[in-house]
């Protein structure tokens, strides 16, 4: 018998799961799972169900359709967050960078405290509404 149960991934709702499973594989160089990639011929591809690994192979995230997602309202609190990722890096500069990458790839900025002196930081939404964080490590 074991002592305490194994967390395998974290699973985010969403009505578009390739194009949620998309922007996460692009900002965190994650790899699909084998069988959940995209068509190679392009063709149409609507999954209910995709799983991303780390470099080691490791699940870390999965995407689960729904048919409707309200978005939060963060940081009102009529449609609360219930959840959100906390994603650090090392540097001022390295958060300006994955600031302007997580744009690039769709995020919507939500907060900016990058001048925080003790936790410099970007709250975002996912396309899918799901609010993220990205903060230096560290300080």
């Amino acid at each position: 018998m074991v002592d305490h149960p194994q967390l395998v991934q974290t699973v985010l709702d969403t009505t578009e799961p390739r194009k949620l499973a998309e922007f996460y594989r692009l900002l965190l160089g994650m790899s699909y799972r084998p069988g959940d990639a995209p068509p190679e011929d392009g063709a149409p591809d609507e999954p209910d169900w995709l799983v991303l690994r780390d470099v080691g192979g490791a699940n870390k995230l999965a995407f689960q359709r729904v048919e409707r997602l309200p978005r939060t309202t963060w940081p009102r609190h009529d449609v609360p967050m219930q959840m959100h990722l906390d994603l650090s890096v090392p540097s001022t500069a390295d958060l300006y960078a994955q600031r302007d990458r997580a744009s690039a790839l769709g995020a919507q900025l939500l907060l900016d405290e990058h001048d925080d002196v003790d936790e410099p930081l970007y709250v975002f939404a996912d396309p899918s509404g799901h609010p993220f964080c990205i903060f230096v490590a560290g300080r």
